[in-house]
């Protein structure tokens, strides 16, 4: 087998190297249009884990890079004259040049040709000589760019800027430094590679970068810059420079890894942030899924397929999880004006990565601290609360007008479509029942109709009628009764997505018989095949507004504690807020401030009726996740607007506004709105969308991403989502109906054990590497 790599980096080096120890009588010729000696940036870092895989697939280059490394287990976090150490993280560090050159010696040995100062521009006669070609030609791949058509790129170019650049100063820690200067923030991503040698990746937005003058200035006026701002972590060292020119970082994608014969690997193929150190891992670890590809195909078409179809789900985890790290950089204003504390913190779980129970692993006593931080928040809101010993976040209180929630835990509203003409039955009775008795702080309904032409489905309960406002009137009777929970309504109307089959029979797909009229904005219908809807006059307007009035005075008289005004999911008013669904030219349609006129009214008319002393929350769909939608930046507007008219809630969800929309799903995925709009518009959110467990829970709260956290699927299978969580943490004050009180009592003894356990196997569980005293010495 003839293979041709195009590229001396890490990822092709690597794949050859695999190879060749596997099959050597392959011929495999590496072409590097640079020089051995040459390249650019500076240190290069793995994880514990990265190197595990290493060991496992050539102990030989696993043991020289180890030779070679700095090692450190910290991280350190400088904030506004704060430091926060964290261990437990498990790195390594190199120069990018020695690691290639340790990769030149490992490929000689097994005979791999290594040509270097060679270009090669005919793709089409290498790919008839060669049975493989690897273009991993690095993120300004030729070979990608020649047959861009069938790979089809995208890059997205970040907006912040950052130049590569390195210094004398010796660290014992990965380290992040943060300065605020007369121009804006300036972030320092820092770690030592070698005795006397460190990584300074330099960062900044690009409205700093422009108002210091950086554009006007060369590499060596950026680097003498820049050792004034960090004047004081530097101490008197230099920082160093090698084509250390500001740039955008490249997040790339392509539609298709392979043609023919030739396959993308590594930065050719996709980019990770270095805010999460991933790119040389993500490169080399390409290298292995290709390698083991081809030990389980017989055939080089096969082997590429295979390659695509089964590592393309990793890469596009490690790349969700690097633009999640790399937005956080991007907004690091948004954090500026935290407790320290929680900066810190937030700093650590930015890519989900590391969550609040993992973080108790690595540094218990920061994450001590972090409760008592969030305690003493907690405490400023007028709560007596224990300062010295305070429980996780979640089993704080929380005070919205004269409401307090017990607890930071919410139901998800989950339409079940089990209602009889918009009566709730015993389902119902039994479903938020159980619910509200789990242990839960705030208990939504599910969308509650306000008229019969405004369900979605048959089957969607409805508050517009004296026999449906008893039955929801029993079953907030028994939640009160039963539980602490505070009981929220949540009141729409369908619109344009009315008259649908039930879930389980074609989500949002239009009824074959017994159907009803649909309103809307504008005449669009949601699929091709659904009803054309009404488009709304004032008349209509006025008419369903006191549809909404009405169905809030029913809910106040049923006893609920709080109303949500639905808003979202392409639903009546969702449909007035977006511009993929609102394209009337008068004064309820065109700016984002015309769209809003209407969803204002009714939640205005519905405010003045609906008691002071209650809450009110609106549901949003913070982005469309379409082009010409509505973004984030939107929804922080829309949510002040609302502020500003008396919500005292956000409940962040995001699309459902249009079929075609494309979603980035992922656990925790819609945080980052809610955490946008909390942060951004000052307003109370609550968070929800594929959290699934207490850890994810305490970790959004903790960070300052939302207020609240609701669950929807977990609960659906668990109802005591809420007393399970509280005997994991130790939490024995969560109230419990009496009549179960002998099982959460149980909880509370067994779980504890069972933690400790837990904790204790993933203590031994953590990749452990054996390093020489001359290793060790380095690293120190």
């Amino acid at each position: 087998m003839k293979i041709s790599v195009m590229g001396g980096g890490p990822a092709g080096l690597y794949f050859a190297i695999l190879m060749k120890k596997s099959y050597p009588a392959a011929r495999i010729t590496v072409f590097e249009r640079n020089r051995p000696d040459d390249t650019f940036g500076f240190g290069v870092v793995f994880s514990d884990e990265t190197l595990q895989t290493f060991e496992a697939y050539d102990f030989e280059s696993y043991q020289a890079i180890t030779d070679h490394f700095a090692y450190w287990d910290d991280i350190e976090i400088h904030f506004k004259d704060n430091v926060y150490r964290i261990g437990g993280n498990g790195f390594c560090g190199t120069s990018r040049k020695q690691l290639l050159i340790l990769l030149h010696q490992r490929a000689r040995e097994l005979g791999i040709e290594l040509l270097f100062e060679t270009d090669v521009t005919d793709f089409e006669r290498l790919m008839r000589e060669s049975d493989l070609v690897v273009a991993s030609d690095g993120i300004n791949s030729l070979v990608r760019e020649t047959y861009k058509d069938h790979f089809q790129p995208e890059v997205d170019l970040r907006p912040n800027k950052f130049a590569w650049m390195g210094s004398t100063k010796p660290l014992d820690a990965f380290t992040f430094f943060f300065e605020e200067t007369e121009y804006g923030i300036f972030i320092a991503h820092t770690y030592q590679y070698e005795p006397g040698l460190s990584t300074w990746v330099m960062e900044t937005d690009p409205d700093t970068w422009a108002r210091a003058g950086l554009d006007k200035m060369n590499e060596p006026e950026s680097a003498k810059f820049l050792e004034k701002v960090f004047a004081k972590q530097l101490e008197g060292h230099p920082l160093l420079i090698n084509r250390s020119y500001w740039r955008n970082f490249p997040a790339i994608r392509n539609k298709h890894w392979y043609k023919d014969n030739i396959v993308l690997l590594g930065d050719a193929k996709s980019t990770a942030h270095f805010s999460i150190g991933s790119g040389t891992k993500l490169a080399m670890e390409d290298a292995i899924a290709l390698f083991e590809a081809f030990r389980a195909n017989a055939s080089v078409a096969d082997a590429l397929a295979a390659f695509e179809s089964q590592r393309r789900e990793d890469v596009e985890k490690i790349q969700h999880a690097a633009e999640v790290s790399l937005v956080w950089f991007e907004h690091v204003d948004r954090y500026w004006d935290m407790d320290p504390v929680q900066f810190a913190f937030g700093l650590m779980t930015r890519s989900k990565a590391i969550t609040y129970d993992n973080l108790e692993l690595r540094e218990e006593p920061f994450v001590r601290a972090v409760d008592k931080m969030f305690a003493k928040q907690v405490a400023a809101e007028g709560f007596e609360v224990d300062l010295e010993n305070p429980p996780a976040p979640m089993f704080h209180p929380l005070r919205m007008r004269d409401m307090v929630v017990e607890n930071r835990l919410v139901v998800s509203p989950m339409d079940t479509y089990s209602a009889v003409e918009g009566v709730p039955q015993d389902f119902h009775l039994v479903h938020y029942g159980a619910r509200a008795m789990g242990g839960a702080g705030l208990l939504y309904t599910e969308m509650t109709c306000v008229s019969e032409k405004g369900r979605i489905t048959p089957g969607c309960a409805g508050i517009y009628t004296d026999e449906q406002e008893a039955a929801w009137s029993r079953i907030v009777d028994f939640v009160h009764k039963n539980s602490h929970a505070k009981f929220c309504m949540q009141i729409g109307h369908s619109g344009r997505k009315g008259s649908t089959k039930l879930m389980w029979e074609g989500i949002d797909q239009p009824l074959e018989e017994g159907g009803w009229d649909v309103v809307a904005p504008s005449a669009l219908p949601y699929f091709e095949n659904s009803p054309v809807p009404h488009v709304m006059t004032r008349e209509d307007m006025d008419w369903i507004k006191g549809e909404f009035v009405a169905a809030a005075k029913r809910a106040n008289s049923a006893g609920f504690d709080m109303l949500e005004l639905h808003c979202a999911h392409g639903y009546l008013l969702a449909s007035f807020l977006s511009p993929l669904t609102n394209t009337r030219d008068d004064e309820y349609g065109g700016s984002l401030e015309n769209r809003l006129r209407y969803p204002l009214e009714v939640f205005d008319a519905v405010r003045a009726i609906w008691p002071n002393e209650k809450p009110m929350s609106v549901r949003l769909s913070a982005t469309d996740w379409k082009e010409g939608g509505i973004t984030g930046d939107d929804s922080v507007a829309i949510s002040q607007a609302f502020l500003e008219h008396g919500a005292d809630l956000v409940d962040v969800s995001t699309g459902q506004t249009v079929p075609d929309a494309k979603p980035i799903f992922g656990r925790m995925f819609q945080t980052p709105f809610a955490e946008q709009i909390r942060n951004e518009a000052g307003v109370k959110t609550i968070a929800v969308g594929n959290i699934t467990t207490a850890d994810q829970v305490n970790t959004i709260l903790a960070a300052g991403r939302a207020d609240l956290v609701a669950m929807g699927r977990p609960h659906l299978l668990d109802p005591a989502v809420g007393l399970d969580s509280a005997a994991t943490y130790g939490f024995s004050e969560m109230y419990c109906p009496p009549q179960y009180l002998a099982g959460y009592q149980q909880a509370l003894r067994t779980a504890q054990r069972d933690r400790e356990e837990l904790k204790e196997l993933k203590l031994k569980a953590r990749p452990r590497h054996h390093y020489t005293d001359a290793r060790k010495q380095a690293a120190e």
